[in-house]
């Protein structure tokens, strides 16, 4: 591999790196799949520009041109190491998938940890999509963002049983992906018991064709957030426990507005 400037970031366990060289568009799905050869933890890798002027910080485009809340925290926090002794800050980006800039803001927790809140992308729509698996035939709740989409997998659904199938799972989100024609599809199987909301990922990205079963989505929590504050009306305010860890999501049913709040480390620097 040619040499290159890249940081391995750990947002919540879902293993992301971004690279700071300067690599064509259309040669980044190919430079990803050898960082993740030379990497296995790595789940997905995104490209990092700063530009010379203007309002937006940084700019970050995912090997696969889908959007990532995850990588988008991970890049801001990439940002403020890259200023120095900075102990927080506001971080405007542009994100591929996501038509406008969007709010990120940093604080430094130690020297290579921070925490992070991200103002997500509107839903572009919330409603349902009748699919079919086999023998199953049955709707699912659908959040399309700009970027990617989500379908929200609850224990009443037929569908659950996929999450004890990974390999069925699989083989229904890369067909379901094609038949909505998104940029990137996820799976988010949502259990609720009392207090405890636990969300399991599963996404898929067509461009780059990856599959990964995530230790943490952050668009996917977003999208449970969006669709349980339509569905109420209300303000939601959850956390999300993934197996990387935990995501917080906060969404106004009114209005649309929704934050994500999480936690990433730097795991490594190369060149």
């Amino acid at each position: 591999m040619e040499s290159l400037r890249y940081s391995i970031f750990d947002p919540t366990g879902n293993i992301t790196a971004l690279v700071e060289s300067v690599i064509e568009v259309d040669r980044q799905p190919a430079v990803a799949a050898e960082l993740m050869e030379r990497h296995a933890e790595i789940e997905q890798v995104g490209f990092v520009r700063y530009p010379a002027e203007g309002a937006v910080q940084l700019s970050l485009r995912m090997a696969g041109g889908e959007f990532c809340g995850n990588a988008s925290m991970s890049a801001a926090a990439l940002y403020l190491l890259r200023r120095g002794n900075q102990s927080k800050a506001g971080v405007t980006l542009r994100v591929s998938g996501a038509r406008k800039p969007l709010e990120a803001r940093l604080r430094r927790e130690t020297e290579d940890r921070f925490s992070a809140g991200l103002r997500m992308p509107g839903a572009l729509a919330i409603g349902e999509r009748t699919l079919t698996d086999g023998a199953i035939t049955a709707a699912l709740p659908l959040v399309r963002l700009e970027g990617i989409a989500h379908l929200i997998v609850e224990p009443g659904s037929a569908f659950f049983a996929l999450l004890e199938e990974p390999e069925r799972a699989g083989r229904a989100v890369r067909r379901w992906a094609e038949e909505l024609r998104v940029e990137a599809l996820g799976l988010m199987f949502l259990e609720a018991e009392g207090m405890d909301e636990r969300l399991t990922p599963l996404v898929f990205v067509p461009v780059s064709d990856t599959l990964f079963w995530e230790n943490s989505c952050a668009s996917g929590s977003a999208a449970v957030g969006m669709y349980l504050a339509k569905k109420t009306g209300a303000i939601v305010a959850m956390t999300l426990r993934e197996p990387g860890g935990s995501l917080r999501v906060e969404s106004n049913g009114k209005t649309g507005e929704t934050w994500l709040y999480g936690k990433t480390r730097l795991i490594k620097s190369f060149n």
